[in-house]
């Protein structure tokens, strides 16, 4: 049994102070770890020498888990090598200190039969990451279809502060001198080419010029359905979700993402002070006001349940009845996203 002398080998909760308190240094969850005089909080800092860090840089500061789910494989998250760097600037600039600590890639694009087999596997990842190593609050990076579920899911299980920094669509396709959207015009386009009405050479205009950018895919489809959710949530900085991957404002917003997720430790801000039965209508709402992806159903209702909330179909059913479609964005409208 551990003793004050001998914290046990996996870091438990810190305490929490009375709202409206900031924790202390010894109140967060590494401290544990890191702050005590013991056996083995002597090796965790031996170790962390190891790594090229001295006490001062991290003993009583907020670990930050950065969970990357960069991959050669996944288009939608290619830019993320370069935004986990602009969060770690943040995490520094604020404080924190950030330790990248890669997850598994869920592409849409590529991984048969569908990613939405892995999607609680991803979040059984997520979960377990934050629960194992001494994190005191977590960055999610993901933004590809089932990927945004999958990190909250799991981080919201885990219950410590997280913010989440959405990929980012790409920017609109174009070819033949027109607008063409992710996942719309490949149908349309394919569905022409059986009918005979599209030749090879404008269909192979189409296949190089659809999605031609980072980032996931600028129609309104389930990746941009689900990161516009998750800022109604409350779980990204106000705008994220419709910042182009390749524009510079993603930088700072990725920047502005480590800053912000080291004050939310320190405030104690928790998935539960957050994810409330009215933030899952606003999510709802916002979906339906979009015209998003049918998908949201099946994701959303599997993240009020991580949180506590009971979110049903009949409540969607709700909703709709009394929120208009005010978005004209494809496939629902004609609009891309995108620059």
């Amino acid at each position: 049994m551990a003793t004050p002398e001998q914290p046990p080998d996996r870091p438990e909760s810190p305490r929490r102070p009375p709202d409206g308190l900031r924790l202390q240094p010894e109140d967060l969850r590494s401290w544990r770890l890191f702050g005590r005089t013991s056996m083995r909080t002597f090796n965790q800092r031996s170790r962390m020498a190891q790594l090229g860090l001295a006490q001062p840089d991290y003993v009583g500061k907020p670990i930050i888990a950065i969970i990357n789910t960069w991959s050669d494989i996944n288009p939608c998250h290619m830019h993320f090598k370069a935004r986990v760097e602009e969060v770690k600037r943040g995490v520094w600039q604020a404080g924190g200190v950030p330790m990248e600590m890669p997850a598994m890639s869920l592409a849409e694009a590529f991984q048969k039969p569908s990613p939405l087999l892995y999607r609680n596997l991803l979040a059984t990842e997520t979960e377990e990451l934050l629960r194992s190593y001494p994190a005191d609050g977590a960055v999610l990076m993901g933004g590809c279809d089932k990927t945004t579920p999958g990190l909250i899911m799991g981080a919201t299980s885990m219950g410590l502060p997280m913010i989440f920094m959405p990929a980012g669509p790409m920017l609109r396709g174009n070819a033949g001198g027109k607008t063409l959207g992710s996942g719309t015009d490949l149908f349309k386009g394919w569905a022409e080419v059986r009918a005979g009405t599209m030749n090879e050479e404008a269909w192979g205009d189409v296949l190089s010029g659809i999605a031609r950018s980072p980032g996931t895919c600028m129609t309104m489809g389930t990746a941009s359905t689900m990161t516009s959710a998750t800022e109604a949530l409350g779980l990204t900085l106000p705008g994220a979700s419709s910042i182009p991957a390749p524009d510079s404002r993603h930088a700072q917003m990725a920047t502005a993402t480590g800053q912000r997720i080291v004050e939310m430790v320190w405030q104690d801000l928790r998935p539960s002070k957050v994810l409330t039965a009215d933030a899952f209508d606003n999510a709802v709402v916002t979906v339906l006001a979009l015209g998003g992806s049918t998908n949201a159903l099946v994701h959303l209702i599997a993240m009020a349940r991580r949180a506590g909330v009971d979110l049903t179909l009949d409540r969607f059913d709700q909703l709709a009845a009394l929120t208009p479609l005010t978005a004209n964005l494809r496939p629902a409208g004609s609009n891309n996203g995108g620059d």
